[in-house]
């Protein structure tokens, strides 16, 4: 099990960090570089590049990408043996609209880690997900959100039932994989 969008490896005793990860790296600098991300991540940097040219990560400043643009980065890579790009594209668009206008966004992007971190810790500890305890889980890591605009909370909602549904379905794969794998032995 890795930090979600990372290759860096959590520990299952403890909590998967959100914001706390990120706050931790970004403590000592307000940005970071492209080398540093694909450190962390493992994605090569005409990948990142790509994104950023297709408008699925905005443009970094001076070269360096600020805690917002890493969460998506760590969200869109976290979501990829899940969905195709344009797929998570349009999901991270309809919770946050353009990438180029933060006025239409309903949640920083650093929360909306935060908060799929505190999902995966919470309620997907399992490959199975329960439908009922899955939304109970969402209604209580979401109860603090101020909704900005009418229907953001639901668009939020639905968009990290998704996003932990499709991390469970990564998981199931994997199993599956390994299952495949013991075959072979």
């Amino acid at each position: 099990m890795t930090i979600p969008g990372t290759t860096i490896p959590a520990r299952r005793e403890q909590n998967i960090p959100g914001v706390g990860f990120l706050n931790g790296i970004f403590a000592a600098t307000s940005s970071m570089k492209l080398s540093q991300i694909r450190e962390m991540t493992g994605l090569d940097a005409s990948a990142l590049q790509n994104w950023v040219k297709r408008g699925w990560v905005s443009p970094p400043v001076n070269r360096g990408y600020n805690i917002d643009q890493v969460a998506r980065i760590l969200i869109i890579n976290m979501l990829r043996a899940a969905f195709q790009l344009e797929q998570i594209a349009f999901l991270l668009s309809y919770v946050n609209g353009s990438v180029y206008d933060s006025s239409d966004d309903i949640i920083p992007e650093s929360q909306l880690y935060e908060y799929i971190c505190l999902l995966v810790n919470r309620c997907a500890s399992g490959v199975q997900v329960d439908d009922e305890m899955l939304d109970q889980c969402i209604n209580e890591v979401t109860q603090h959100y101020v909704e900005i605009i009418p229907g953001a909370k639901h668009r939020l909602s639905a968009s990290l039932k998704i996003i932990i549904l499709a991390d469970r379905s990564i998981l199931i794969r994997l199993q599956a994989e390994k299952l495949l794998e013991d075959l072979r032995k």
